[in-house]
């Protein structure tokens, strides 16, 4: 893992574009069909939301498989939905996602004592009444900051599910592999997610002063980050490449006969 300059975090970017223009449908069908699969799980009372989130790994490979088959020249298809839903991955996968779970709870719990409780009671009251809703300075902070540790934690661990998967690592050595990996090029990270904010940014004002607060431009935002999801998923798997190397052919063949 060397260090790599900040500006290597544009790069990323750039080829994750490049990836996503080659199969923009089938990548596009992949998220839709990852989203719809998540918000049934959730919906499960109870454990449903906890599930979910264990879950995240395995659906996450399906994109890194995806790039992967688009830079060897290979048509994406549905099956790759499968990639992280197969013995014996997925019993590797989901412990990784026992380390998110974790997280997310951690975050949740700073969240519970950090935000004053009637903050959200008075955005949703807000909402429903109109107007601008009346929150102290000091709980607008804490979720931000809290913003930020959740994308923080979101990165440190995005390489936990394909090290596990491609690399046939422990799942917290991983996990450890990852955080550090991170750490490490954290400048990186911060150019790419800076880039990455700022032309969806531009994107949105454009489209905001050309068609103004219309329903058309409510949806168009709407695609446009779903597009920018995609963007991000395609730039991790350049970030992985560059960081730990192509997985190798025969650690990534996805058996459909099974």
């Amino acid at each position: 893992m060397n260090s790599l300059p900040a500006l290597t975090g544009w790069i990323w970017l750039k080829r994750g574009a490049s990836l996503f223009r080659q199969q923009p449908a089938a990548l596009t069908t992949l998220l839709f069909a990852n989203i719809l699969i998540s918000i049934g799980i959730s919906a499960v009372p109870l454990l449903g939301p906890m599930i979910a989130v264990v879950l995240i790994p395995s659906f996450s490979m399906a994109f890194m498989q995806a790039c992967l088959m688009i830079e060897n020249g290979q048509r994406v298809t549905p099956a790759v939905l499968l990639t992280g839903f197969r013995k014996p991955a997925f019993a590797e996968l989901c412990k990784v996602g026992l380390v998110y779970l974790g997280v997310s709870l951690l975050l949740a719990l700073v969240t519970r004592f950090a935000v004053d409780p009637g903050f959200w009671e008075n955005v949703a009251r807000q909402g429903r009444e109109g107007g601008q809703p009346e929150v102290a300075a000091s709980d607008i902070m804490a979720m931000f900051a809290i913003f930020g540790l959740d994308v923080a934690a979101l990165m440190a661990l995005c390489f936990a599910a394909p090290l596990a998967y491609w690399q046939k690592m422990p799942p917290f050595k991983a996990t450890f592999y990852s955080f550090f990996a991170v750490l490490r090029s954290a400048r990186v990270f911060i150019v790419l997610l800076l880039a990455w904010f700022a032309i969806f940014f531009a994107i949105t004002m454009v489209l905001t002063m050309i068609l103004g607060g219309t329903n058309i431009t409510r949806v168009l935002i709407m695609w446009l980050i779903f597009l920018f999801i995609l963007l991000l998923q395609c730039a991790m798997y350049a970030g992985y490449r560059e960081i730990f190397g192509k997985p190798q052919n025969e650690a990534v063949k996805v058996d459909l006969s099974k």
